[in-house]
């Protein structure tokens, strides 16, 4: 697996992590506040999420006067999902094989 779908599968494992996800899913851009009040958890722990998102990739942060505003980079998703079909692809043909494997040997009795 390459670092950055390691980063981005780890950033998506948290369950805070992945509901931010999907509020800036919406497109909007959004600031800490506007993303903490839905959630039980503070602005800093929120805001400590949303650098682990950046970090991934997943969201990009730009300062607006004195506020900072997130939103989602739907392209490092769309990268992960092309990752995730390709491995799907692999096992589907290793699983063809082993069919086709256990086929030719019940064939063969």
């Amino acid at each position: 697996m390459l670092q950055t779908e390691s980063n981005v599968f780890a950033a998506l494992g948290d369950e805070t992590r992945l509901n931010l996800v999907s509020l800036l899913s919406a497109g909007a851009e959004r600031r800490i506040t506007e993303l903490a009040a839905p959630t039980s958890i503070s602005r800093q722990a929120v805001s400590k999420r949303l650098k682990i998102l950046e970090h991934a990739g997943l969201v990009a942060a730009q300062r607006v006067g004195r506020e900072t505003r997130y939103r989602l980079k739907p392209e490092t998703l769309s990268d992960a999902q092309s990752y995730l079909a390709a491995l799907s692809a692999q096992w589907d043909r290793a699983l063809m094989r082993l069919q086709a494997h256990v086929e030719d040997s019940t064939n063969e009795r």
